[in-house]
C-alpha cells in the first residue's frame, strides 16, 4: 500500500478504546486529531512517546486537538498502560492491525512502526511521521498542533 501524504483524507477507524468505548475518526471532525502509532504498551520506547505526550498534553489541548494512541494490544494491557502512567488520552485497539495496514505503518516485524498522524478539522493528513523516535514524535506532533 501505498504512503500517505499531507493533504490525503485521513482513512477512517472505528477502534474500541482502553474503556471499551468505541472511537470513530469521522466523529472527531471540528478537532484536530494527533494519531500515533506505537509498537507495544509498556515498553521502553512507547513509554517516552506516550509520557511525552502525556507531558504535553494541555498544550496540545489548547490547540484544539485530542490524541488517540494505537496499538495491537489488547484492551486490558492498553488499561494497565494507561493507568500505570496516568495517560490522559485513549489507547485504541487495533485488533487484527487493520487499521495500523490502513495508515501504511504495520511492520515487517509484525508490529506497528512508530508514527503519528496529524488530521486536520476535516480530516486530511496535516502531518504525515513514520520510522520517528520517541522524541521526534511528540516534538514534531507539538510543533504542528501547537504552533
Amino acid at each position: 500500500m501505498a504512503q500517505l501524504k499531507v493533504g490525503d483524507p485521513a482513512p477512517d477507524f472505528d477502534m474500541l478504546s482502553d474503556q471499551g468505548a468505541r472511537v470513530k475518526l469521522s466523529e472527531q471532525r471540528g478537532k484536530r486529531v494527533v494519531l500515533y502509532f506505537y509498537p507495544k504498551d509498556d515498553t521502553p520506547g512507547c513509554t517516552r512517546q506516550a509520557c511525552g505526550l502525556r507531558d504535553n498534553y494541555a498544550r496540545i489541548e489548547s490547540g484544539n486537538a485530542v490524541v488517540f494512541g494505537v496499538s495491537p494490544d489488547d484492551q486490558a494491557s492498553h488499561q494497565a498502560f494507561k493507568e500505570k502512567f496516568n495517560l490522559p488520552f485513549p489507547l485504541l485497539v487495533d485488533e487484527g492491525h487493520k487499521v495500523a495496514e490502513a495508515y501504511s505503518v504495520w511492520g515487517e516485524q509484525q508490529r506497528n512502526v512508530r508514527s503519528h498522524f496529524v488530521i486536520d478539522e476535516n480530516g486530511k493528513l496535516a502531518d504525515v511521521q513514520v520510522q520517528v523516535t520517541p522524541e521526534e514524535s511528540v516534538e514534531r506532533a507539538l510543533a504542528s498542533v501547537a504552533g
